[in-house]
């Protein structure tokens, strides 16, 4: 017995299924190439996505008639609009995890000096969702509230990684590993030492690999059933972190504590 062919009627509707998920997806890179940096005119977008000019424009044509994106200048330079700003008020109003771990950035940055970052996971990525800044930062887009990494890359994205579930970590590690072409100086071999490292010593410290004499010291937020919710990190120049690595991991597990204790209420 042999299985009936696909109807003409079905290819169609799935071939405008997937043409309708296409755009959805062009959509999404837009809003993430926002997120990690705005504003940006065209041609910063279209080289950050990958997608041509014409589409990029189109995109963006549409979603600035949608009150979704705002542009401004000669040339235009693109950000969020206000339709788009109320959205993320509606949703910062539910995120009361971000409420509760703002006090600890808080007396992190005034303790260290430096800038503590809050990450969440989103997938195989780290999203940076909330700063706080002291009297000695270092400044760069990378630590933006809304930039992104693969899962390993940085202090912070590490401490997601290494105590994530087991059984999720292989597949993560495939994806990451995947797209290392911006990150010439990790492999898988140095991820893993990284992981091994960083579980047994209770927190992340990574300086010298993204970027020279920067670097970062993290411990990661676990939820109540013990699963990674979170991790704080702070970034600074390598030399502040290391002469001060065993400071900084206690005072990072001691926020982390702090937070933790909060999700159990």
């Amino acid at each position: 017995m042999t299985d009936n062919p696909p109807s003409s009627r079905g290819t169609q509707a799935d071939m405008q299924a997937g043409a309708k998920s296409n755009a959805i997806a062009k959509v999404c890179l837009l809003l993430k190439a926002l997120a990690d940096q705005s504003p940006q005119r065209l041609n910063e977008l279209s080289a950050a996505t990958g997608l041509n000019r014409v589409t990029t424009f189109r995109i963006l044509e549409e979603l600035t008639a949608e009150g979704l994106i705002a542009k401004s200048g000669s040339p235009p330079r693109y950000d969020f609009g206000p339709e788009f700003v109320a959205m993320t008020a509606a949703t910062t109003r539910s995120l009361d995890f971000v409420e509760h771990a703002r006090p600890s950035l808080l007396r992190l940055a005034e303790l260290s000096g430096d800038t503590v970052l809050l990450h969440l996971r989103s997938n195989a990525e780290s999203l940076c969702v909330d700063k706080a800044v002291g009297s000695f930062p270092i400044r760069a887009n990378l630590l933006n509230i809304g930039s992104r990494r693969p899962l390993g890359i940085g202090g912070g994205s590490m401490a997601l990684l290494a105590w994530v579930a087991d059984v999720e970590r292989t597949t993560i590690l495939d994806i990451t590993c995947a797209n290392l072409k911006n990150y010439p100086n990790f492999n898988r071999k140095k991820f893993e030492d990284f992981i091994e490292e960083s579980r047994r010593q209770g927190h992340v410290t990574m300086c010298d690999i993204i970027i020279d004499k920067m670097g970062a010291i993290a411990a990661p937020i676990l939820s109540p059933n013990k699963s990674v919710h979170a991790s704080l990190s702070i970034a600074a120049l390598s030399d502040r972190i290391l002469q001060r690595e065993r400071f900084l991991a206690e005072a990072l597990k001691q926020e982390a504590r702090i937070i933790e204790r909060s999700l159990r209420k």
